[in-house]
């Protein structure tokens, strides 16, 4: 076990050192999250429109959206002169390279949208420190979920001909229910409700972020050996 975890770790290491000493993914999702904000905050009505009735869903939109951004170079670096073979081909389980891969994006497009949630509370007027606690708890569900799914279908799309292209269009259907149970979670919260009402979308998100890495962990390796 604790083999499996250093060479978890091994792998994590790695892609967060390039990460945070380029930054591209980052500044790049970051500034596409701001000047989202930045667009929605002057093309809405706030006369008849509610700023928490509409905020839970346009964060969601924007996490999802920029976090495409990032998450479809999860193997770039792997892509070139035949690295990722390398990979694929050393005694590391095909599973901890996908755990790793989902932990450094996790960690890359958490920090993205918490940066989003700051950017709406901003622009939006938002009092968020009531349930600041849940509502990072809620975004780190979402985002872990968010993260599993894309990574696996990253592995899918890295190498193909329409790379990019085909990457939103399989995983969007799946991520309907990180969208409504984030977006009901988010909005309850932004509304200064109480735990137990937001509880139910809570533990929809915990379970979906369960199964999106579960699966993920069980399918990469079928994905990588085709």
């Amino acid at each position: 076990m604790r083999n499996y975890l250093s060479k978890i770790n091994a792998i994590l290491w790695k892609d967060l050192v390039v990460e945070f000493r380029t930054r591209e993914r980052f500044i790049t999702m970051a500034a596409f999250a701001v000047l989202a904000a930045i667009l929605f905050n002057y093309s809405l009505d706030w006369i008849s429109v509610s700023p928490e009735d509409i905020a839970g869903g346009l964060i969601w939109m924007t996490i999802v959206f920029a976090g495409l951004l990032g998450i479809g170079s999860t193997f770039h670096l792997e892509a070139q002169d035949g690295a990722f073979h390398g990979i694929l081909m050393s005694p590391v389980p095909k599973d901890a390279i996908f755990l790793a891969k989902t932990l450094s994006n996790f960690i890359l497009i958490y920090l993205m949208a918490l940066l989003v949630v700051a950017v709406f509370a901003l622009f939006f007027g938002l009092e968020i420190g009531r349930n600041l606690g849940m509502l990072a708890v809620v975004i780190g569900l979402g985002v872990l979920a968010f993260v599993a799914l894309g990574t696996l279908f990253t592995a899918v799309s890295t190498g193909t001909r329409m790379g990019n292209m085909l990457l939103p269009v399989l995983v969007f259907p799946l991520l309907v229910p990180v969208v409504i149970y984030g977006t009901s979670a988010t909005s309850q919260l932004l509304a200064g409700r109480s735990l137990a009402q937001t509880e139910g979308s809570m533990r929809m998100l915990a379970a979906f972020a369960l199964m999106a890495c579960f699966v993920g962990s069980s399918l990469f390796r079928f994905v990588v050996e085709d």
